[in-house]
């Protein structure tokens, strides 16, 4: 690709080389070679700064159509040439090489910190029912006798314990799956009404005081989707909601069917995300500088990945009224059931 380059060059100079001369000629042909060496490697580079010398001294160093030079002053500006264009191309490509090995070393540290938090936070979310689980349990064996409602008590926590710890373990695997690139899904004919309904029961102990609110649609068609991935999805974007927003806060979650498939709408009335988050909030590991200790950033990242795999999309913004409106589409194709000729 350089020597062609350079070829269309030294044409179109030789059509106003009587005119320029053929030193800006060998201006306009070095232009070209830098221009090369920022955008190809030092091979190509090497050839095209060759290829333009000879072309240079063939066509129009005089005399011309030979390779000899006349003057001593032409063969000292070839030689100069020659030099300057292959200087010019090792020196772009160690710039490019090392510009290269600074964004990798960013790019290392970045992850670095990013798994570093990622760890902080996993060993936080693990400790803390595990050491809910050992005191729970200790409690019930040394204590001969414990009135029923504590140990009712006592077991509850180590229930909600337990499924914290198997929420962190699921989330990992989940991660894991997406990011082999080797899932794929099962579908089969929904209800996203039934799915929606199925999330929010499993979610109802952790939802304290905040109120959720789920628009049902009348009518709305079966949906050829992989009813396991969209609970995945429905699960981390509404405990998001949940985990950010404030006691007695209301969240809603609405279905719409689209021309090609289904829109999911989760709202809030938070306080929504700011605005420098926004466009990181689904990136792996990541939790805001508010961000409560607890949680491993894993969530909203696999609510991406599951969405991204159904070749949807999932998109979040603040609403005017307050709070934060995530908006997750999915492609699928839909089938009306006529519930009136089963009866």
């Amino acid at each position: 690709m350089g020597a062609f380059v350079v070829l269309l060059t030294a044409v179109g100079c030789y059509f106003i080389s009587d005119l320029v001369g053929y030193r800006v000629v060998a201006l306009i042909l070095l232009m070209a070679v830098s221009a090369l060496a920022m955008i190809l490697d030092i091979l190509p580079v090497v050839l095209a700064a060759l290829v333009s010398a000879l072309i240079w001294n063939f066509f129009f160093i005089p005399p011309i159509f030979t390779l000899h030079i006349g003057s001593p002053e032409d063969a000292l500006m070839f030689l100069m040439y020659f030099l300057i264009a292959l200087i010019n191309a090792v020196l772009t490509s160690k710039i490019k090489e090392a510009e290269k090995k600074a964004r990798d070393r960013a790019e290392k540290e970045k992850t670095i910190a990013l798994y570093n938090t990622f760890l902080n936070s996993l060993s936080h979310e693990l400790r803390t029912p595990l050491a809910t689980i050992i005191a729970a349990v200790d409690t019930l064996q040394t204590k001969t006798v414990l009135p029923l409602a504590t140990q009712r008590d006592l077991l509850l926590q180590v229930d909600l314990a337990a499924e914290r710890l198997n929420r962190q373990v699921t989330n990992l695997l989940s991660m894991g799956r997406i990011d082999s690139g080797i899932i794929k899904p099962k579908p089969d004919w929904c209800d996203l009404n039934e799915i929606v309904n199925t999330v929010l029961m499993q979610l109802v102990p952790e939802q304290g005081t905040r109120k959720v609110n789920f628009i049902q649609p009348g009518t709305l068609p079966l949906f050829w989707l992989d009813r396991i991935w969209v609970e995945q999805i429905l699960i981390n974007v509404v405990r998001n909601a949940l985990q950010h927003t404030p006691e007695d806060s209301q969240i809603e979650i609405e279905v719409r069917q689209e021309a090609a498939g289904c829109m999911i709408l989760v709202s809030d009335t938070g306080n929504g995300i700011p605005e420098e988050q926004i466009h990181h909030i689904f990136e792996k590991f990541y939790r805001g500088p508010l961000t409560l200790p607890g949680g491993s950033g894993l969530g909203l990242s696999i609510a991406k990945g599951y969405t991204d795999a159904l070749h949807g999309s999932i998109t979040v913004a603040n609403k005017l009224s307050g709070g934060a409106l995530f908006s997750i589409y999915l492609p699928a194709r839909m089938h009306y059931v006529n519930y009136a000729d089963n009866e």
